[in-house]
């Protein structure tokens, strides 16, 4: 049956331990291997000239041959390393920037701009979180930089930090799904060659034609959420942030402040030219030194900083990484795909679009990137689709939602990870509550029925 599908069962019960507060990281680690053994995988892999295998139940939990689920979530763990070095990088470099007061500075001229307007702020976030996508694609790299030093302000104005959360999101992903520029080119590219690679000629051109319907359902979800579900005024405690001065703080362009702004100029530039977080935050980390907004013997004390501020996500990334891997090891995800598909045959658009798009959300839901997502559904969905009746754009649509859906409210997503690393730097906001649910109504709903409509009257 489709419910008992490893898929399907293991993102239910991450998303279930999620909610009763157990540690996203455990929590991954016990979905994996869960997602493993009901897809048949053994636990652990034993030598077989020194072990024979023990079986408990019928069930193989250890074996001599075969691929283990827990070597295959370590095997798996080096698909994020990448991203979990640049974390730790870019939060010590977010660190040393706190530290000089250049972004104190920024945060005050915020708060002269909004004034006492909160919903101002809330949109302003939204607006320049944008430009991290598409016209500037630092991607997430600047939250744990510009938010820490705002949460002062969002206290004052008594802002709720569950919009905030879903404005950033907002930012993270809406650009890059409707805008074929910065990362939004790379998406629209994967969209367009996957969808040729499986028989139906696409380009860029076709892509963003349709998937500004994404970024519009996206929208009408924020203002939703930003207007009706959570304006209302809420309480946070003033504690003080590691490295970051008090908003009312007295507060100058020192050289250290200078200095600051040429690294986070040069790390800017260097991402730009590259495209590569870890040495773009490298070259940000070498500019402090050389302007000496950070000392010698200061080194310590920003890498522990940064450790402070981004480790959890960083291990958090690396478990994620693991257990995308057992997903795709197991043929689970190949397996839910190909059911879906023998049971949606006779059905009517609309059923069939909400059933591809929630088989999309539950995939990204696990996997927990919409880039990663496009080639396994890519190659089932456009046969499938072309079957149903749908027509080309309201294929590209269904397969750029599905794929985006699961980074909002995965607890494993870099959409997610990245508003909680800036929120929580007080310790006053919780991943799963404040920034997974808040952005999974925000948008993932409403992606889905932008989907629907959108692919019906397209067809």
């Amino acid at each position: 049956m489709l419910l008992f599908n490893p898929v399907v069962v293991s993102v239910l019960l991450l998303v279930i331990l999620c909610m009763l507060k157990l540690n996203v990281l455990l929590s991954l680690l016990v979905a994996g291997i869960v997602a493993g053994l009901t897809a048949g995988m053994p636990l652990y892999v034993f030598d077989p000239e020194s072990w024979q295998g023990v079986y408990l139940g019928g069930l193989p939990m250890f074996a001599t041959e075969g691929d283990g689920i827990i070597s295959t979530i370590i095997g798996g763990m080096g698909s994020m390393a990448e991203t979990a070095l640049a974390y730790i990088l870019i939060g010590a470099f977010a660190y040393a920037i706190g530290k000089s007061g250049l972004i104190t500075i920024l945060a005050q001229k915020v708060s002269k701009i909004v004034g006492n307007n909160k919903f101002a702020f809330i949109f302003l976030i939204a607006f320049i979180s944008v430009f991290s996508q598409n016209l500037l694609p630092v991607h997430i790299s600047f939250i744990p930089i510009l938010i820490p030093p705002l949460l002062g302000l969002m206290n004052k104005l008594k802002i709720d930090r569950r919009a905030v959360a879903s404005a950033l999101c907002f930012g993270l992903k809406a650009p890059y799904i409707s805008i074929p520029a910065g990362f939004g080119l790379i998406f629209h590219n994967i969209i367009a060659s996957n969808m040729t690679d499986a028989g139906m000629p696409t380009t860029v051109d076709d892509t963003q034609k349709v998937m500004w319907i994404g970024g519009l359902s996206m929208l009408v979800g924020l203002i939703f959420v930003v207007f009706v579900l959570y304006g209302k005024d809420r309480e946070y405690q003033d504690l003080e942030v590691p490295g970051v001065a008090p908003l009312d703080a007295h507060v100058s362009m020192t050289s250290e402040a200078w200095g600051a702004l040429v690294a986070a100029v040069a790390m800017l530039i260097a991402q730009i030219i590259t495209t590569n977080l870890p040495f773009s935050a490298i070259i940000g980390i070498i500019f402090l030194l050389i302007t000496r907004s950070i000392k010698w013997h200061e080194i310590d004390e920003m890498i522990n900083g940064g450790l402070d501020l981004m480790a959890f996500i960083a291990f958090v990334m690396l478990i994620a990484g693991g257990y995308a891997n057992v997903l795709n090891t197991s043929g689970a995800v190949e397996h839910l795909v190909n059911n879906t598909a023998s049971m949606m045959e006779g059905s009517s658009l609309v059923v069939s679009s909400i059933v591809l798009l929630a088989i999309g959300l539950i995939i990204t839901m696990g996997i927990g990137t919409s880039f990663g997502t496009i080639p396994v559904v890519a190659a089932i969905y456009v046969p499938l689709a072309q079957q149903l009746g749908f027509s080309h754009a309201a294929i590209i649509l269904l397969i750029g939602i599905a794929a985006a859906l699961g980074d909002a409210g995965s607890p494993a997503s870099d959409s997610t990870m990245g508003p909680t690393s800036g929120l929580n730097a007080d310790g006053q906001h919780d991943h799963i509550w404040d920034t997974c649910v808040p952005t999974f109504i925000a948008f993932d709903i409403f992606l889905v029925i932008g989907g629907v409509i959108g692919s019906v009257l397209l067809s």
